[in-house]
């Protein structure tokens, strides 16, 4: 496969993986951006939105012509509200005990930009959890440590293997990178 020269704007060791495991060559080079969104935006538009923001603030790492930046962000939807990453081990309890038992929304954004053009498009999951006891909540934060993710829990680890009753959507997607979406639109970007 050809792909263009991607530039992976993310220090998420779930990103890279996930492009490794797709055989999508990549480099890793990031950014600090501030993640900020408008208070009024629709919660299905914020993780685009903010792809779409990481990569404006990360353009100066693009050293050739036919480098493409891949931005992404993940945020978790639970009636309406957003639960990006937990502050401190209470919200992380508090959040997967609002999950407990019902079905929450994963939205990936991603965005593909260049000095010339840009793509942004996202990955929506449905997840179903099954009950979880406060004991189990409480023993999978402080093994598991989920500060670093949206809504407090990575799929990829036992909350995700031992309680999760269905997915509607990809597992990439509720991962952090909803890769059949990255693949076809780099497809898209190398026939434009």
């Amino acid at each position: 496969m050809k792909y263009p020269t991607i530039i992976l704007a993310s220090k998420s060791p779930r990103r890279s993986y996930l492009l490794e495991q797709a055989a999508i060559p990549f480099t890793v080079r990031t950014a600090d951006v501030e993640e900020i969104y408008p208070d009024d935006l629709p919660a299905l538009e914020v993780a685009p939105y903010l792809a779409k923001l990481k990569a404006k603030g990360s353009l100066h790492l693009l050293e050739t012509e036919d480098e493409v930046l891949l931005t992404a962000d993940s945020v978790v939807i639970i009636d309406g509200i957003i639960y990006g990453k937990p502050k401190d081990r209470a919200e992380a309890i508090a959040t997967i005990e609002k999950m407990s038992g019902r079905m929450h929304t994963v939205v990936t954004g991603c965005c593909l930009m260049n000095r010339q053009r840009e793509m942004v498009f996202s990955g929506v999951s449905d997840v179903y959890f099954n009950e979880l006891s406060r004991s189990e909540i409480e023993w999978y934060v402080d093994e598991c440590q989920p500060f670093d993710k949206a809504g407090a829990y990575g799929i990829q680890e036992w909350i995700g293997l031992a309680k999760i009753r269905k997915i509607v959507g990809t597992y990439p997607n509720i991962m952090g990178l909803p890769v059949d979406l990255v693949y076809e639109h780099l497809m898209a970007w190398m026939k434009e």
